[in-house]
């Protein structure tokens, strides 16, 4: 690898075969549509057991040991930590006359929350979780203000567990109420007008194993402060169906309680609308079907405005009146675009709709009856993301970012429609010297796909760059163009970052994920090897220089193909993967991937599809697979940590090869929110120094 002189590393000789930490096997067989598959590794679900923790903390050493080899380990540290090192904040979000903000100071743990009397007042602290824990993994999980900017309900969040705990403060005193709400998952906190207390959403308190036991039956609670919390009101919830979860909101003018109602991760929802000045009136079920994503943007009155993709997979705006509410009065406002419509808000009667074009922003400002004003003018290709505020209000703000780009916060003034920069960071390195492209290439079914690529200008096309390929591939979620100290640390060593679009996310509306879920799950890993073969066809980079790193769905994703083409790759980071995909429904919030993944237990079709690329389950004995590391956290109670544990002991025991197969296991971490910058910071030096070693070679 060519680097610069402060983290150059000179080359390291090839492994001999590791010793790894005995991992006991046990007899376990289960039965699939008449399938038996063994799973000799199941004793590792007890993450709690004495025996796992030994072993955990055998691989932790064999690990650390390992890297310790990096020469230059340290020097990566210290200039990583000189990238991270700049003042960092969120857009502001104005409550009365105050406006609410996080940020960061360069290196602190975790963000501060500050509030401030207008633009230009004095910041004050609202919130500063770094006080919360000595070591920073207790964290802020969620926030909301009251209208009038008087109260703040915050959730937090221990050692990156998603379970949150909501407390209340006063934002005037910076103390807070007695009130606290436990058992609290995938939550808001929604306020009455009068700011008398809140609706949020939770389960009942669990018996037994709280980071293992899978949660079911989500309810709709409210909160009235100076109450205990066993005097709760059930608000809303659905026994008919344990696997819904649920939310709530408050319309911009108080009236209406909006409750959300999906299946699991599948995007399409049900909307019921609880009149609030009515308390004893019935629900109205305004949409009984989930036959499509809707989501309520604003109202005036009873017309309510939302964003759908009913006959619209890359969504439109549609307006819908509480009085007659039946279809056939359903009115489009702003139709289906070739672009995929991925947010829009109202400010001073105004959509600002934030598109996807290519996996870039593209915002327009549009008239309440859909017409086209202008499209906004940003600094450059790259994701632009906020706009929130309240219908009235003649300002709005939001953050543009790029690869190269740390957040920049802009006020846009409704009246002119002009940008300003409202606060800007301080480069720690020179932008000029990178570029970065998109480029297209075709899958294996001749598909489209889009690719950025970010280097060094100058690049020598001659396939001895290291090259980072990064993707998600999942959930509709997009992958935008979003800026990483890291990310400039590899580049500066002379590394490539690429990042694809992959089907399964949300770059290009319903259509583009669909094609990547349940039945047609290869898809995604059809478009991440053609995104790798592409860089290697154009001297980008050859095979042995080549890492493909993912997390979370992502995690499967390289998992599943380093093992389909060891071939092709010189490195694999998987990071809190799920890899064994006949049980990812058995813990926490796993079943609700059933509506993404299918389910491997109740469809044999569906089990059949998954049973080809499950990663713990596509291990061949003797194969010589990519130097791989896998990541995971010992909290994590949203991909099950033995997830990653079972996958190391069984890709260790068979490796065929002399590359290393490598687990670090983060303590007091969860699946990454929340995590502190601290252990965020060796984390990804870790992982560095572990593709330095490996690329090197």
């Amino acid at each position: 690898m060519t680097t610069s002189s402060a983290v150059a590393s000179p080359s390291l000789e090839t492994n001999s075969a590791l010793t790894y930490p005995t991992a006991r096997k046990v007899e376990q067989t289960d039965a699939y549509f008449g399938t038996s598959v063994n799973d000799p590794y199941r004793w590792m679900e007890d993450v709690d057991s004495a025996e796992l923790k030994t072993w955990v903390d055998a691989e932790n050493e064999l690990t650390q040991s390992y890297l310790a080899e990096v020469p230059s380990r340290e020097a990566m540290q210290k200039r990583l930590m000189e990238l991270i090192n700049f003042e960092r904040y969120t857009a502001p979000a104005r409550r009365g006359a105050r406006y609410f903000y996080s940020h960061n100071s360069g290196l602190q743990n975790q963000n501060v929350l500050y509030w401030q009397q207008g633009l230009e007042g004095e910041p004050k602290v609202l919130l500063d979780p770094n006080t919360f824990s000595a070591d920073g993994t207790v964290a802020i999980s969620g926030l909301s203000i009251t209208d009038d900017g008087s109260l703040a309900a915050y959730s937090i969040a221990d050692a990156g567990s998603d379970w949150m705990k909501w407390h209340v403060r006063d934002v005037t005193t910076g103390k807070d109420l007695p009130d606290i709400v436990e058992w609290s998952k995938f939550s808001g906190a929604a306020w009455l007008k009068d700011g008398s207390g809140f609706f949020y959403e939770g389960y009942d308190a669990p018996e037994a194993e709280a980071l293992k036991a899978a949660n079911y039956f989500h309810k709709v609670f409210f909160h009235r402060l100076g109450t205990p919390q066993s005097e709760d009101k059930l608000i809303f919830d659905r026994p008919d169906d344990k696997e819904l979860n649920l939310g709530a909101q408050v319309t911009d003018d108080g009236r209406y309680l909006v409750l959300y109602q999906s299946k699991g991760t599948n995007p399409n929802n049900e909307i019921a609308i609880k009149d609030l000045e009515q308390p004893e009136s019935a629900i109205l079920r305004l949409i009984d079907t989930a036959d499509a994503t809707y989501a309520p943007i604003n109202n005036d009155g009873t017309l309510f405005w939302l964003l759908t993709t009913l006959d619209a997979p890359n969504g439109k705006v549609i307006s819908i009146d509480l009085n007659h509410p039946e279809r056939e009065h359903w009115k489009t406002v702003i139709p289906e675009s070739k672009n995929k419509l991925s947010d829009i808000s109202i400010i001073d009667n105004t959509f600002i709709a934030n598109y996807l074009a290519d996996a870039q922003s593209l915002i327009e400002l549009r008239s309440l009856d859909g017409q086209l004003f202008e499209r906004l003018k940003l600094p450059a290709i790259g994701t632009a993301y906020g706009f929130g505020g309240l219908r009235e209000d003649t300002e709005t703000f939001y953050q543009f970012t790029n690869f190269t780009t740390p957040g920049t916060i802009y006020r846009l003034d409704m009246k002119t429609r002009q940008s300003t920069v409202y606060r800007q960071p301080k480069l720690l390195f020179d932008p000029v010297l990178y570029e970065t492209t998109q480029i297209f290439y075709n899958s294996k079914d001749g598909t489209r796909v889009p690719m950025f690529i970010s280097h060094k200008k100058g690049l020598v096309l001659d396939g001895s760059a290291p090259t980072l390929l990064y993707a998600y591939g999942g959930f509709n979620v997009p992958l935008m163009p979003e800026f990483s100290s890291a990310h400039v640390m590899w580049m500066e060593m002379g590394g490539v970052y690429a990042q694809p679009s992959l089907r399964g996310g949300g770059e290009y509306g319903e259509a583009w994920h669909e094609a990547g879920t349940r039945l047609k799950k290869q898809n995604v890993f059809d478009d991440f090897i053609a995104a790798a073969e592409w860089l290697v066809a154009n001297r980008y980079t050859s095979a042995a220089k080549l890492a493909i790193s993912g997390g979370s769905n992502g995690g499967l994703l390289v998992a599943a193909c380093e093992l389909q083409r060891p071939d092709l790759f010189g490195a694999v980071i998987a990071q809190v993967g799920v890899m064994d995909m006949l049980r990812f429904d058995k813990f926490t919030i796993g079943w609700a991937w059933k509506e993404e993944y299918g389910s491997p237990s109740e469809n044999a079709e569906e089990f059949a599809a998954i049973y080809k690329y499950s990663p713990l389950h596509n291990i061949r004995q003797g194969v010589a697979y990519p130097a791989t590391l896998i990541t995971t956290g010992d909290h994590d109670d949203r991909v099950y940590p033995a997830h990653s544990f079972k996958y190391t002991a069984a890709l260790q025991a068979a490796q065929g090869g002399t590359n290393p197969i490598l687990i670090r296991v983060e303590t007091r971490a969860g699946h990454g929110a929340g995590m502190p910058l601290s252990k965020r910071i060796e984390a990804t030096v870790d992982q560095y120094a572990f593709l330095v070693r490996e690329l090197n070679r």
